[in-house]
C-alpha cells in the first residue's frame, strides 16, 4: 500500500469489493455503516437486522465476509488493514471503537503496549503492519482470554484513554510499561534487539515530548519492572533524555518569563579550593544557582546521586549561594510557578549577606 495513505502506521481502509451474497444477507447489509468501518461485532450486526444464520452465510468459505476474532467480523474479503486489526481487538475486548461516547470519557478497553506506541508515532518500535499482536488494556474484572493476534492486559484502575487517530490508546507511560514487560522477557532470553528497543523507546518518550521521565519510572515501578536487567540498563538513557528536555525547558523558562540572563552550564569553584559542582544556570550578581534534577529516572536506585546533590546544596548554601532545584516534571507542568520560584530567589538576594567569592568555569 502506498505510504501516502498511512497515518501513524495505519493503512487507509479500502472499500470492500463487491461480491455475490445470500439475498437476505445482502438486504440486511445495505443498512450497515459505510466508509472506513470495515469491522463490526456480532451484537452490532444483529442490531442492523442480521441473524446468526445470515452472518454465517456471508462468512462461508469464499464469502464476502470473514470472522477475525470470536464475535468479531471483517466486512470484506482479503486481509484486514492495520486499523481494522486494532478495531477488531477493541471490539473483542468489549469496546466499540466506532465512538459511542467520547474517547477517554470512560474507563474502557484501550490499545496499549507496542501497538499503542506505534499509534503514538514512536520510531523506536515497529509500525503497526509489522506487529503480530495487538495489546489491549482491559478492566481487571473483564472475563476474556487472549485470542489470535490479541494480548489482553488487566488493570484494577484503567488510565484515561487518549484519542490517537480516532482510536483509544493508553497514555505513553502505561503503554511503555506494557511494551517493556514483553520486551524484557525477550531481552533476558538473549534478544539484543529487544534490549535496544527498550532503551530507544524510553528515551524517545521523553525527547519527543510525550511525557517526563518521572511518569515513566512510576509506571515501570508499579509494574515491578525496574529491577529487570534490561530495564535497569536503559534507565541512564532515560535520565539523560529527561535532563536534556529539562535543560531546554529551563532555557525557555528564562526567555519566556523575562528572567535575567544567567551564565549557562558552569562549574563553581572556590579560589584555590575544591570544586563546588556544576550548575545549569548561575546568576553571579545575585548568587543564585539553578540545577535541573533528573534523578527521578533512577529514584531509589542511585542513592549516591541523592547524596551528591544534597552535599552540593549544603556547600553552596554555606557560602551564601542559593541553589534552586528544578525537575523536568515541574518545568513541564508548572513553568509559571517555577519562574516565580527563581524570580523570588533573585529578588531575595538583596536581603542576604553577600556570598563568598567563587570562580565560574564553563563546562
Amino acid at each position: 500500500m502506498n505510504a501516502n495513505h498511512r497515518t501513524h502506521g495505519i493503512p487507509a481502509a479500502s472499500p470492500a469489493p463487491a461480491s455475490s451474497a445470500h439475498p437476505a444477507a445482502s438486504a440486511a447489509s445495505a443498512a450497515l455503516p459505510s466508509g472506513e468501518q470495515g469491522v463490526l461485532g456480532a451484537g452490532q450486526l444483529r442490531d442492523h437486522g442480521l441473524s446468526a444464520a445470515a452472518i454465517a452465510e456471508r462468512c462461508r468459505p469464499g464469502g464476502p465476509w470473514q470472522q477475525l476474532l470470536p464475535q468479531v467480523y471483517l466486512l470484506h474479503p482479503g486481509p484486514p488493514t492495520s486499523r481494522e486489526r486494532v478495531q477488531a481487538a477493541l471490539l473483542y475486548a468489549g469496546r466499540d471503537p466506532g465512538g459511542h461516547g467520547p474517547v477517554g470519557g470512560g474507563r474502557e478497553a484501550m490499545v496499549t503496549g507496542l501497538a499503542a506506541l506505534a499509534l503514538h508515532g514512536f520510531s523506536a518500535v515497529p509500525p503497526l503492519p509489522g506487529l503480530r499482536r495487538i495489546d489491549v488494556l482491559v478492566p481487571h474484572h473483564r472475563r476474556l482470554r487472549d485470542a489470535d493476534g490479541v494480548t489482553l492486559h488487566r488493570a484494577d484502575e484503567l488510565p484515561r484513554a487518549q484519542d490517537v487517530c480516532g482510536l483509544p490508546c493508553a497514555p505513553v507511560p502505561r503503554a511503555l510499561a506494557d511494551a517493556v514487560a514483553a520486551l524484557a522477557d525477550a531481552a533476558v532470553s538473549g534478544d539484543t534487539g529487544a534490549a535496544d528497543t527498550i532503551r530507544r523507546a524510553l528515551g524517545e518518550a521523553v525527547l519527543a515530548g510525550h511525557c517526563v521521565g518521572a511518569s515513566v519510572v512510576r509506571e515501570l515501578a508499579e509494574a515491578g519492572l525496574l529491577d529487570l536487567l534490561p530495564v535497569a540498563a536503559a534507565l541512564p538513557a532515560l535520565e539523560a533524555a529527561d535532563r536534556t528536555m529539562g535543560e531546554e525547558r529551563l532555557y525557555a523558562l528564562v526567555r519566556d518569563h523575562q528572567l535575567p540572563d544567567p551564565m549557562w552550564n558552569v562549574e563553581l569553584v572556590l579560589p584555590g579550593g575544591p570544586p563546588l559542582g556544576g550548575v545549569d544556570a548561575y546568576w553571579p550578581d545575585q548568587a543564585v544557582a539553578a540545577v535541573v534534577d533528573a534523578r527521578a529516572a533512577s529514584a531509589g536506585h542511585d542513592e549516591s546521586s541523592w547524596a551528591r546533590h544534597a552535599r552540593q546544596r549544603d556547600r553552596l548554601e554555606a557560602l551564601g549561594i542559593t541553589l534552586v532545584p528544578l525537575t523536568p516534571a515541574r518545568l513541564a507542568a508548572r513553568p509559571e510557578q517555577q519562574a516565580a520560584v527563581v524570580r523570588t530567589a533573585l529578588m531575595a538576594s538583596t536581603d542576604r549577606t553577600p556570598a563568598a567569592y567563587v570562580v565560574v568555569i564553563p563546562r
